[in-house]
């Protein structure tokens, strides 16, 4: 008779081990989700990545001043290319920024006025983003035109923390199921 009770209480006891588990590693998740999103939203990422098609710049968000379009392939209109005044790397003399392949990312990419469930939504979705969760975390943590977010040059505040941070962010996201916040 003791046996019929010491089953279900052990097989109890295993579910709520598991649920807490599964519930922390939840709770991990969003965590460093949250994370990744204090770098998405931050200006630097938000300039670059508009839903509409100008981008923008400034602490205040203002139109990019060269009346600067998206373009069919995300690098400017036809004659106002953006490798035309950015290039590779920041220029001193000018202040004008530059990284390497700069340019806007894709409107599927586009993150403003994103909450953060929205926006984990959509860097999960690889028809928009057109990367796999593996190929973001090298995006995140080694691209250089990411990179250009904690290097921004003069007068402009960078990303918080780093890029590596940022890449080990994403990586520790995705192995505690890349879970988004409610």
């Amino acid at each position: 008779m003791k046996i019929f009770l010491v089953v279900p209480v052990l097989y109890m006891l295993g579910v709520s081990y598991t649920q807490n588990v599964v519930r922390k590693d939840r709770d991990a998740s969003v965590d460093y989700f949250r994370k990744m999103a204090a770098v998405m939203h931050h200006l630097r990422c938000l300039d670059c990545d508009p839903r509409g098609d100008q981008p923008t710049q400034g602490t205040d968000m203002h139109t990019h001043v060269m009346n600067v379009w998206r373009g069919p392939d995300n690098h400017g209109a036809v004659a106002m290319k953006c490798a035309a005044c950015h290039g590779t790397e920041n220029n001193p003399n000018s202040g004008v920024p530059g990284a390497p392949n700069w340019g806007l990312a894709p409107k599927s990419m586009g993150w403003v006025g994103l909450n953060p469930r929205e926006l984990c939504r959509t860097i999960k979705d690889p028809k928009k983003t057109r990367k796999t969760l593996e190929e973001l975390v090298h995006h995140n943590g080694e691209d250089k035109l990411v990179a250009w977010a904690w290097n921004p040059g003069t007068d402009r505040e960078p990303a918080p923390g780093t890029q590596k941070e940022f890449g080990e962010n994403t990586r520790k996201w995705i192995e505690t199921g890349a879970v988004c916040p409610e």
